[in-house]
C-alpha cells in the first residue's frame, strides 16, 4: 500500500509556499514552528523528494517543490470544498475569502458590507482585491471562496451567477468639443484618442468589445504617445486634463469618481447598450450555490437591472 501524505501536512505546505517563511507559516497554522518543520520534513521524507530549497538565503521551492505546490492546492481545495458541502450551513456564515476586481470593489463593496453586517453577523469576510486572472488562480487553488467579478469571461470547472449589468458611458472634459452633446454614438468612438486601463485589466477588454472598437486592443493613442492607466482614478485625473477621453462604468459615476473633476459624462447609443456583466464566480464542488443566492440578494439593486 502507498503511504500518503496527509491533509494536515499539505495544509502546512501550501501554508509555506503563501507565507514564504517558516516562522510566519507556523504562525498562520497557529502551530509552532518546530512542529511546522517537522511535518514538512515528514512530507518530503513521504514523497521521497526534496520540497524546499535550503541552501536559498530567501526562501524557494526546488523544481519538484514547485509542481507539489501546484496538486496540492487543488487537492485541498477539493477536500474544503467536501467538508463545505456536508456541512449543510446556512449561507454567509463562518470565514468566507472574497475576491474582487479593482473596477468594482471601490464602488460595490462599501454598500455590500453594511448590508452584510446587519444580515450575516455569524459571516468573518475576509477581502482580496486583484485583477480578474490572478483571483481566477487563486479561486482554482482554493485561496478563495468566490469572486466578485465582470462577464464575459473564459473559465474552466468554474461555476457562475450573473447578477446584473453596468454600463459604459463616455468621458470627456468640460472644454472638449463633444462636452456639450446629450449621448455619443458607439460608431462614433473609433474617431475618438481613447485612453483605456492598462492590459491585464478586464475593463479594458470589455470597454472595447461592447463598443467594437477591437482594433484599438493593442494600443491605445494620447497624441503620440501611448498611455495605459493603472486605475480608474488616474485615467479620470488625465481625461480632466484634456489629453484625451475614456470610457467609464457607469457604478463608478454613481458612486462620484468624476465629482468634482470638471468633467462631463455623455451616454453611449448603440444595439445593445454597450455594457459589462457583473457576477460571481466559484469552483463547481464547493457547494457555494446558497452563498452566491445571498450575495446576489444584497448585490443586485446595487447594479442596472436592465439595458
Amino acid at each position: 500500500m502507498v503511504v500518503l501524505p496527509t491533509l494536515r501536512q499539505l495544509q502546512f505546505f501550501i501554508a509555506l509556499v503563501r507565507q514564504k517563511s517558516f516562522s510566519r507559516a507556523a504562525e498562520d497554522c497557529l502551530v509552532s514552528q518546530s512542529t511546522l518543520s517537522a511535518a514538512i520534513m515528514e512530507l518530503e521524507s513521504i514523497l521521497d523528494a526534496q520540497l524546499v530549497d535550503r541552501s536559498s538565503r530567501d526562501f524557494a521551492l526546488t523544481p519538484i517543490g514547485e509542481d507539489i505546490a501546484q496538486r496540492a492546492a487543488r487537492l485541498l481545495a477539493e477536500a474544503e470544498d467536501l467538508a463545505h458541502a456536508a456541512a449543510g450551513r446556512e449561507p454567509l456564515t463562518g470565514t468566507f475569502h472574497l475576491g474582487v476586481i479593482p473596477t468594482i470593489g471601490p464602488f460595490l463593496l462599501p454598500a455590500l458590507m453594511k448590508k452584510l453586517m446587519k444580515n450575516y453577523p455569524q459571516l468573518k469576510l475576509y477581502l482580496h482585491e486583484d485583477l480578474t486572472a490572478g483571483l481566477i488562480e487563486r479561486l482554482q487553488a482554493g485561496q478563495l471562496d468566490m469572486v466578485l467579478m465582470a462577464f464575459p469571461y473564459r473559465l474552466e470547472n468554474i461555476n457562475t451567477k450573473i447578477i446584473g449589468v453596468d454600463k459604459f458611458v463616455f468621458a470627456c472634459a468640460k472644454t472638449h468639443r463633444l462636452a456639450g452633446r446629450k449621448f455619443i454614438k458607439a460608431d462614433e468612438l473609433e474617431k475618438q484618442d481613447l485612453m483605456l486601463l492598462e492590459d491585464g485589466h478586464c475593463l479594458r477588454d470589455h470597454a472595447l468589445s461592447a463598443c467594437h472598437l477591437q482594433s484599438q486592443k493593442q494600443t491605445t493613442s494620447v497624441g503620440a504617445a501611448s498611455f495605459g492607466a493603472a486605475s480608474l482614478f488616474t485615467l479620470v485625473q488625465m481625461v480632466r486634463a484634456g489629453l484625451g477621453v475614456t470610457l467609464l462604468p457607469e457604478m463608478a459615476l454613481r458612486h462620484g469618481l468624476t465629482k468634482p473633476q470638471d468633467i462631463i459624462a455623455l451616454p453611449i447609443k448603440g444595439k445593445p447598450v454597450p455594457h459589462r456583466q457583473i457576477g460571481l464566480a466559484w469552483r463547481k464542488a464547493a457547494g457555494r450555490e446558497g452563498d452566491a443566492g445571498a450575495f446576489a440578494e444584497i448585490l443586485s439593486p446595487l447594479l442596472s437591472p436592465k439595458l
